[in-house]
């Protein structure tokens, strides 16, 4: 499927479905049809004993003989195919489509424009979970995990609010307001005092939440490091806190796969920096930040990576302190952590690396402040940030400096994404190994004798590209005789 399915709701009480088939998968359809209010219209030769007992019981209309076009009236909102004969769910689908109607074609995902998602039912509380027809059991099973969660008191504690909601909506006519509210409500006494059928106490619980001065809106500030893009690898405090923004300000570099595990309704303001592209200057960032936190906002300040590697984490501490602004920092998985795991590649190791370096290469002026003669030391692993258009200039300081032209390098893009590729070498080949194979940013370079290990080590895509065509000599040699080439 090329796009996700739109989640809906449907109000179908006292509303005509048509179902074509009489058989047993077209009965529990039926089931969860009347369940939700609606007014089946059964269309098959015969009727299983089930739904026969209905159509004489009144609860269904029975529209006895083969799919007819006619069935589908004017006051049809939906349409269910559910026999055995694929030509026929195929006419009707085909029947659905011609007058816009939405069809489920049982058991096949292509001709449906709508599914049936797998239910938790808690009263007025439904979760709903969907594969997209493409793995209905997985649904199954993620509905009874959730089944395990989620207890009957969530379905008393929905109706409660929902009996309040005009006097909360009156009481906090703010929205952000009355999401704290409701954050203060669920962190309180009131769902364990459902379910330990308490109800008059719970009511009276909530009346208190609601009769109680709010605290006043005091804006905040979380640096939440976003990782390397895998959104498997945040933190469960970056969750939370992506889950309780009012803002997100993000970088450029963050991955959409982590930003759609914020909450839905939290602005979204991009600020990333590019070498070559658009770039937020510091000081907007850090007026934005002020801006709405001053205003009682919860603001996150998403940054790929780690925000004290690299990441101006703490130029941007010094000025919410300066400003009396409240903030905490969560960490993440700085990108050197992050790719060099997933290219299989150890930072260090006790017989080639007993120490790392993180360096930053974003520009010339930063080049110019290093001491290369300290990163040609060997022994040693360094990893390059932001270098990706300075691999030339880093490859010839290293040279210059002594490093052997034969030390190992790797290249990792994407690092920890699907699209992840690895290019591996010797430092004589990394300019050209870049260019052949047209690397470009994000992507981290490790360099030192571990940086070798990816050949062998390496568990997560596609296995390293060489620098340069692989002869034979070098072909026959072993990891180990790879690393001692750079000694």
């Amino acid at each position: 499927m090329d796009a996700p399915l739109f989640p809906l709701f449907a109000d179908l009480n006292g509303r005509a479905v048509l179902v074509v088939g009489g058989g047993a998968v077209a009965g529990r359809k039926v089931e969860a049809l009347l369940h939700a209010g609606a007014r089946p219209r059964v269309g098959a030769p015969h009727l299983s004993p089930a739904l026969r007992e209905l159509a004489e019981a009144g609860r269904i209309d029975w529209l006895p003989g083969l799919f007819d076009t006619r069935w589908l009236a004017e006051d049809v909102w939906l349409v269910v195919a559910a026999t055995d004969t694929a030509t026929v769910n195929q006419a009707v689908a085909r029947a659905a489509e011609a007058q816009r109607l939405f069809v489920n074609v049982v058991d096949d995902a292509q001709l449906s424009r709508f599914h049936v998602p797998a239910v938790v039912e808690r009263g007025a509380l439904q979760i709903a979970i969907s594969s997209g027809g493409a793995a209905p059991m997985v649904a199954r099973h993620v509905r009874r995990r959730l089944e395990e969660l989620f207890d009957g008191a969530w379905g008393q504690l929905t109706a409660l609010a929902g009996r309040h909601r005009p006097a909360i909506r009156a009481r906090f006519p703010d929205t952000a307001a009355r999401r704290r509210f409701f954050d203060r409500l669920l962190d309180g006494p009131v769902l364990e005092l459902l379910r330990r059928h308490r109800p008059a106490d719970a009511e009276s619980a909530l009346r208190q939440a609601m009769a109680d001065e709010p605290p006043a809106a005091a804006g905040s500030v979380v640096l939440v490091g976003a990782g390397s893009g895998d959104p498997g690898l945040l933190t469960l405090a970056a969750l939370r806190a992506l889950n309780q923004a009012d803002v997100i300000l993000h970088d450029r570099l963050v991955s959409a796969e982590v930003l759609q595990l914020a909450r839905r309704d939290a602005d979204r303001i991009e600020v990333g920096k590019s070498a070559r592209g658009h770039s937020t200057r510091q000081e907007h960032i850090h007026a934005l930040m002020l801006e709405h936190a001053r205003a009682g906002r919860r603001v996150v300040r998403l940054k790929g990576g780690d925000a004290f590697v690299f990441g101006r984490g703490g130029e941007e501490l010094q000025f919410l302190r300066a400003h009396g602004i409240a903030y905490e920092v969560v960490p993440g998985i700085t990108a050197a952590l992050a790719c060099a795991a997933h290219a299989g590649i150890p930072l260090t190791h006790r017989d080639h690396a007993q120490q790392l370096r993180l360096v930053t290469a974003h520009c010339r002026d930063s080049l110019d402040t290093l001491d290369w003669r300290a990163l040609a030391a060997l022994r040693q692993t360094l990893v390059f940030y932001m270098g990706v258009a300075a691999l030339a200039q880093i490859q010839a300081r290293l040279l210059e400096a002594g490093l052997p032209a034969a030390t190992p390098f790797a290249l990792v893009e994407n690092g920890s994404r699907p699209g992840q590729r690895v290019v591996s070498g010797h430092l004589r080949q990394l300019a050209d190994a870049a260019t052949t194979h047209a690397v470009q940013s994000p992507a981290l370079l490790v360099v030192g004798e571990v940086a070798a290990l990816a050949n062998e080590l390496h568990w997560y895509g596609q296995a390293p590209l060489p620098a340069a065509p692989r002869t034979s000599s070098l072909s026959a040699k072993t990891p180990a005789a790879t690393l001692a080439d750079a000694a």
